[in-house]
């Protein structure tokens, strides 16, 4: 079973699929604002790995 297929069924739910859909009468702030959103929710827990990383107890 590849590492993928585990989430298949989060891709095609409609809460995960739906705040991320743009359609044409999207009056929301934007794809801009939509992209900040979505780097700051992968960016943020991988900053704070790679510190928390860095000060792991080497002995």
């Amino acid at each position: 079973m590849s590492a993928l297929q585990g989430f298949t069924h989060l891709a095609a739910s409609p809460a995960f699929t739906g705040p991320l859909a743009v359609s044409a009468h999207d009056t929301g702030p934007g794809p801009v604002l939509r992209t900040v959103v979505i780097v700051a929710l992968i960016g943020v827990p991988l900053t704070a790995w790679l510190l928390l990383r860095g000060y792991r107890n080497k002995g």
